[in-house]
């Protein structure tokens, strides 16, 4: 970069293959007016080199914001004319690692918008960018979004199948991993056979396939790499082992309650009787609701509730779940909702507690 002082070339450092005429304030931005160094180039065609100016253009593109203002650059770029007979091509020289073909910007502000719009996209990635004094609309966020080059993915000998929901119940695709590096490999449409049978053919290095428990993975790896190993992806297998060990507790659960040390006992069914049977002694002996609180420390509603109760009629509500110490006393208990819609009928403390000493239970 030539035609300029030390400060200028130190704050345009990125535009060094050019020649730096002149830079002009120009209110809220700055521009910059260079042009290309007078030196042969290579003919895209037939790749000699050439030197003679057929004409001039002139490219105007953004480049990285300085000093929080906008700055463009306009280049004078020559059209050359090839030398060689048999060719006689004219083309317009280039400017590697400053500018690309058909881009507005330069190399370097391209890759910083890049690397917005990667995390950002659209109309977040325009405020952050509009912000940093890059002006770009929504749309062009998203243009340049879709103009980043998806990178190489080699793929490996083992791979991860699995599906995934778009729309639950009505959609599915399947999603394609390094099964080492757990990198995104591919992202089927669906998740049917032959989609990934073709994608797998595709492939024919890949080894070893790790599934989910679908018969349709299942059903393409066999046909499309029958020599491949098949292996249950981990949540599975961790998922098959609970439901066996499930399935095994439920068919010994009764012998939980011999297996380990003899549980504490309840005293609740039994004090709770024992407070009913007090407040109505201390009732009909005429003592009052307000004493009779006072007496056994329990709240003036609760004497009421024992009052209205005649029976011992729902003083202990049994538990909605049982443990599997006492699971195996299910053949003792009859059955206590006949019907599906019928109200659950009243449990009687008294006719549990008898029904658990003749079981055998010590309480638990």
């Amino acid at each position: 970069m030539r035609g300029v002082n030390m400060p200028a070339n130190v704050a345009f450092s990125g535009l060094s293959p050019l020649v730096v005429e002149d830079v002009i304030e120009d209110g809220n931005r700055i521009v910059v007016q260079a042009r290309t160094p007078a030196r042969s180039a290579a003919c895209p065609r037939c790749g000699a080199r050439s030197s003679r100016v057929h004409g001039y253009h002139d490219r105007t593109v953004a480049r990285v914001p300085f000093d929080g203002r906008p700055v463009t650059v306009r280049v004078q770029i020559r059209r050359l004319m090839c030398l060689t007979p048999q060719c006689c091509t004219t083309f317009r020289e280039q400017v590697p690692g400053v500018l690309e073909r058909y881009q507005r910007r330069t190399t370097r502000l391209t890759g910083q918008v890049r690397s917005v719009v990667r995390e950002l996209a659209g109309r977040a990635g325009a405020r952050l960018l509009s912000a940093l004094s890059v002006r770009m609309s929504r749309h062009s966020a998203i243009r340049a979004l879709l103009r980043i080059p998806l990178p190489l993915r080699v793929i490996q000998k083992a791979v991860g199948v699995d599906d995934f929901a778009l729309r639950r119940c009505h959609r599915y695709a399947t999603v394609i991993i390094d099964a080492g590096t757990h990198q995104r490999l591919d992202v089927l449409p669906d998740r049917r056979s032959d989609t990934l049978a073709a994608w797998l053919a595709r492939h024919p290095g890949v080894e070893v396939v790790v599934r989910d428990g679908s018969a349709a993975n299942a059903e393409a790896v066999r046909t499309s790499l029958p020599d491949a190993t098949q292996a249950s992806d981990r949540w599975y297998l961790g998922h098959g082992l609970a439901a066996v060990v499930g399935a095994a507790v439920v068919a010994h659960r009764g012998c939980w309650a011999q297996a380990g040390p003899k549980r504490q006992q309840l005293t609740r069914e039994h004090t709770t009787l024992q407070r009913w049977h007090t407040v109505h002694e201390l009732l009909d002996q005429g003592v009052g609701l307000l004493d009779c609180s006072r007496r056994l420390g329990v709240s003036r509603n609760t004497v009421k509730r024992y009052r209205r109760m005649s029976e011992t009629d729902r003083l202990c509500r049994p538990p909605q779940y049982s443990f599997p110490e006492t699971a195996h006393q299910l053949d003792h208990e009859p059955p206590r909702r006949p019907a599906r819609h019928s109200p659950p009928p009243a449990p009687r403390t008294a006719g549990c507690l008898s029904r658990d000493d003749h079981a055998g239970h010590a309480g638990g």
